[in-house]
């Protein structure tokens, strides 16, 4: 197997698999592919367990659905692009701590890595579309891409050392980290702060991956701009209605 990641802002990652080689994702993810390769959809990869697992991935955010990408007779390839502006980091799971991601993080991995729910936090209606903060937990042995939104920062905590960062940044980070969500200090801070009321803490010894492009924000800034009348459109308020759709299927209209 070998793999190579492309572009800049709109990445694109290409693997190209040796015959009876395959990786999977969650359903909706392909791109593109050659006509040697195979897609099977079941519910069994990503952890096993079978429809009980699926059950735990989708509390964890995930889709109950998975799908592999398997070369057959002949070297096929299949490439999955990120759905906003953003990075694709590859992970190495079997050999140090597994990782936490954020519900939108997963993008593709290896037969042998597994998916389960690794934290759920209801944060109240509203909030983060209503579901709560939930994070994916990749384990087993193997390799998983990531996708993290907007630019990526990187930090390693020491021992002890805590940082407290907006929900929405938080893409990635260790499971030997402590985590939790905790309150904003302060009314007047939760009031007039603009800053949500919400912070996670994160503790280290570990590395987290911040993304500077949370997905909830970039619908919160993008939805002051789409069309909240009934009725028919025509003229400028008709191409906004027309953008508002189609900003409203690449944040999830096709479960992407």
């Amino acid at each position: 197997m070998q793999t190579r990641i492309q572009g800049t802002t709109m990445p694109v990652l290409d693997v190209q698999l040796d015959p009876n080689e395959s990786v999977y994702s969650e359903s909706g993810e392909l791109s593109w592919m050659t006509a040697s390769i195979q897609m099977t959809t079941h519910t069994q990869l990503g952890g096993g367990g079978g429809f009980f697992g699926a059950l735990k991935r989708v509390a964890g955010g995930g889709s109950l659905f998975m799908t592999e990408y398997r070369a057959m007779q002949q070297p096929g390839e299949v490439s999955f692009a990120t759905k906003v502006p953003g990075h694709i980091v590859p992970v190495q799971l079997g050999q140090g701590p597994e990782y936490l991601v954020h519900r939108h993080g997963f993008l593709c991995a290896t037969p042998q890595v597994t998916i389960s729910v690794g934290f759920q936090q209801s944060l109240g209606a509203g909030i983060f579309g209503g579901n709560g903060f939930l994070l994916q937990k990749l384990g087993g042995v193997g390799t998983a891409w990531l996708e993290l939104s907007g630019e990526l920062v990187t930090k390693n905590l020491a021992p002890g050392e805590v940082l407290l960062v907006h929900p929405g940044h938080v893409g990635a980070f260790h499971t030997s980290m402590g985590f939790q969500i905790t309150m904003v200090p302060g009314i007047k801070n939760m009031i007039f702060g603009g800053d949500g009321i919400f912070l996670a803490v994160l503790t280290g010894p570990g590395t987290v991956w911040l993304q500077t492009l949370p997905i909830s924000r970039l619908a919160h800034q993008i939805g002051e701009y789409l069309p909240h009348g009934e009725g028919r459109q025509v003229g400028p308020a008709a191409g906004g209605a027309l953008l508002g759709g189609i900003v409203g299927s690449i944040l999830g209209g096709d479960n992407r």
